[in-house]
């Protein structure tokens, strides 16, 4: 039996108005601008007071119905990816419900009432296992339906720590189906990794001193930022590994060949750190022509190529280093000095940067979106691809996920003609819209555990808000904590 192609055929994404400068917070902060502007990027955003990870999600949701059009009595399939949930019980059928009372309203059909509503939750990477297991259903069991996959996150860290310029706030929703209008997805031709990393990234329900319960510590992390990286590069790699090997490929000519590559993006500098390492890696298990590239660039680093190279196919026990006497080694210390060399090379502004472009400055506006971070970014590039008439039909495309903690996938794409009618359709510039720059006591104020409504001047439109919280505890009728919405017109 055929399988049938599957694949996506729409985005939407939805970001809260509400933004810090990080020009400005630079400004508050005393931090260099020009190291946060090259690493970080140029702002990021941060959820309201009326505001959720649910009516994000029910935001984008419904603006991919409305730009696409999409038939919901076809809708069977709605996946929720987050890492902030609040609700350890519902998940993707909160926004379907939203969703449906908005359509109703509309004198629209709502969702289908056979619609599944899984939530995956891994970190950084539950969008992505929610899109994988869309395609299962599409090519087993889904047969005229579509599937859509919405992801949503906020991002927070505590004042002072080195995560607080990367913060973010949004969510993106993905349309899935048989004979996509944007591109092919085939699992059968991806790579996928996972080993445990202890201290990586972590969001214990504990307080900070460890006593007890205490969900309000929920948002802000537990995290190694040197550590983190080396995970981050490790866990890719091995992705990768496995998509050449299921495939028959050499890796150095691979990554060669693509037109494209989006991935998790945490910060603006990241990807270019774990792409680039991933051509070295790649150089490092190739011919002969290939170790003379390498070894070039161990010579202009000053470090001997047999000791990178070395590094380079050794396979470090990542946990030997999630331990406080160790927490701050670098894993793949010559590597990382080779990179930096690789880094002012024409070779890196080409099959690094260059293939990195679409989207990429849209992106210093989004900050870390978690698990919606790579789904932004694809479609922030596919918009920006379409506008400038890039050509990309027939090509393939990689889209690399990860999740600390730890995980990644890797899911080549292959663009279909007549992609860019889809991806015109995204509107990703008018996704910015409306923006409220934030004074430094309003940054203060949306990251208190209450803000106050009101607090900062914004009329709601078009979308859905909390309207209220629940507090009965006792008696017949109990709803303490339970979040009502309202879609505003």
């Amino acid at each position: 039996m055929s399988i049938p192609a599957t694949g996506i055929s729409g985005l939407a994404v939805y970001v809260p108005p509400y933004r810090v400068d990080l020009r400005a917070w630079c400004h508050w902060t005393g931090a260099d601008w020009d190291k946060i502007r090259k690493v970080v990027g140029t702002g990021f955003r941060l959820v309201g007071p009326d505001q959720s990870i649910y009516t994000m999600a029910a935001n984008a949701v419904l603006r991919l119905i409305r730009n696409y059009d999409v038939d919901t009595s076809r809708v069977r399939y709605l996946a929720l990816g987050t890492e902030s949930s609040t609700d350890n019980s519902a998940g993707a059928v909160i926004i379907k419900g939203m969703v449906d009372s908005a359509l109703l309203a509309e004198g629209r059909a709502p969702l289908s009432r056979h619609c599944e509503v899984p939530e995956f939750k891994h970190a950084c990477l539950g969008g992505v296992y929610g899109i994988k297991n869309a395609l299962r259903f599409l090519a087993t069991d889904g047969e005229d339906s579509v599937a859509i996959v919405v992801s949503t996150d906020k991002a927070l860290y505590s004042r002072g720590s080195s995560g607080e310029p990367t913060q973010g706030a949004g969510a993106v929703a993905a349309l899935l189906e048989r004979d996509p209008a944007i591109g092919i997805l085939n699992p059968s031709q991806s790579g996928t990794a996972s080993d445990y990393r202890g201290v990586d990234f972590r969001k214990p329900l504990i307080n900070r001193n460890g006593t007890g319960a205490s969900p309000e510590f929920v948002d802000i992390p537990v995290f190694n930022g040197k550590y983190s990286t080396g995970c981050y590069v490790d866990e890719m790699q091995r992705a990768l590994e496995d998509m050449y090997g299921r495939r028959g490929f050499r890796a150095i000519d691979y990554l060669r060949s693509l037109q494209a590559v989006f991935m998790h993006r945490p910060y603006h500098r990241m990807p270019e750190t774990g792409w680039s390492m991933a051509y070295l890696f790649a150089l490092a298990h190739g011919d002969e022509t290939d170790l003379e590239e390498l070894g070039g660039y161990c010579h202009s680093a000053g470090i001997d190529a047999a000791d990178v190279l070395d590094e380079l196919k050794r396979r470090p026990r990542l946990m030997d280093f999630a331990v406080s006497d160790r927490i701050t080694e670098e894993i793949f210390p010559l590597s990382l000095r080779v990179m930096r060399s690789f880094r002012k090379t024409d070779t890196f502004r080409d099959v690094i940067q260059g293939r990195m472009q679409l989207g990429a400055q849209a992106m210093c506006e989004m900050g870390n979106l978690y698990t919606a971070a790579l789904p932004a970014w694809l479609a922030a590039g596919l918009a920006e691809g379409a506008e400038q008439g890039v050509k990309l039909a027939g090509e393939e495309v990689l889209l690399v996920g990860y999740g600390s903690g730890d995980a990644a996938e890797v899911l080549p794409m292959t663009m279909v003609p007549g992609w860019e009618k889809a991806a015109v359709q995204i509107d990703f510039d008018a996704a910015l819209s409306p923006r409220i720059d934030l004074s430094f006591d309003q940054y203060i104020e949306l990251r208190g555990q209450r803000p106050r409504r009101g607090s900062i001047p914004y009329e709601p439109r078009a979308e859905f808000v909390v309207d209220r919280i629940g507090q009965e505890s006792a008696g017949p009728f109990q709803d303490a904590g339970i979040e009502y919405y309202r879609y505003v017109q």
